[in-house]
């Protein structure tokens, strides 16, 4: 049963956005996630990963190896967090610099990806998660794949989303400081793509490489 006391911002409430497409495109956006549970010993534990997202499931990236994934995938309750920084905040003074942000805590347990047609269908968008058009082109997992690879699902039940827009919040006596004071907009982009050592001659570079993009 979904609380609502872990999806209620208390800090900056104003920043707080109930719109579902909001969450869905933070989720979309970040290109990582850190999952975070206690362990059976009550130990705090956090990991970062990949994940995807598809309708109002997101799914998670993981080694079946990893004894801290055997223990989220035992159904102990998870913490997701996700965020994309859009732009630094530079106020005149430091403790008013901030970043404008948008994030998203999700709550719940996970479930194990088992059935094929998802567990596939969960591998692309993964991959088109990260590098949009490349699901196209790598080969699909095969069986010695799943062996080593853990997928989860987890529903957006119980999530929220925080927001921080707008340029930096100095107090009135400090608008005369002879420093200057506004955004600096971020966004991740592609360098130039280096080919692997061993490419067989020949294979030129997707177009999709040139067209990669980030918020």
């Amino acid at each position: 049963m979904p609380r609502p006391d872990r999806t209620t911002v208390h800090r900056h409430p104003e920043r707080a956005d109930a719109d579902p497409a909001v969450l869905r495109r933070i989720l979309d956006d970040a290109l990582t996630c850190t999952v975070a549970w206690a362990d059976a010993e009550g130990r705090p534990r956090a990991l970062p990963t990949i994940h995807a997202r598809i309708d109002d499931t997101l799914y998670l990236h993981g080694s079946r190896a990893a004894r801290a994934w055997k223990t989220a995938a035992a159904g102990t309750e998870l913490c997701v967090v996700a965020t994309v920084v859009d732009e630094l905040v530079l106020a005149r003074t430091s403790p008013n610099h901030s970043m404008n942000y948008r994030s998203a805590v999700v709550y719940g347990r996970a479930r194990e990806v088992t059935d094929r047609d998802e567990l596939y269908a969960v591998a692309r968008a993964i991959t088109r998660h990260v590098l949009p058009g490349r699901e196209d082109d790598a080969i699909e997992p095969g069986e010695d794949d799943w062996r080593e690879t853990l997928l989860l699902a987890m529903p957006l039940d119980e999530a929220s989303a925080k927001v921080r827009t707008g340029p930096p919040v100095d107090d009135p006596d400090e608008l005369a400081l002879d420093v200057w004071a506004g955004t600096l907009p971020l966004r991740t982009v592609a360098g130039t793509p280096q080919p692997s050592p061993d490419l067989r001659p020949g294979i030129e570079p997707p177009s999709y490489l040139g067209e990669f993009r980030r918020p």
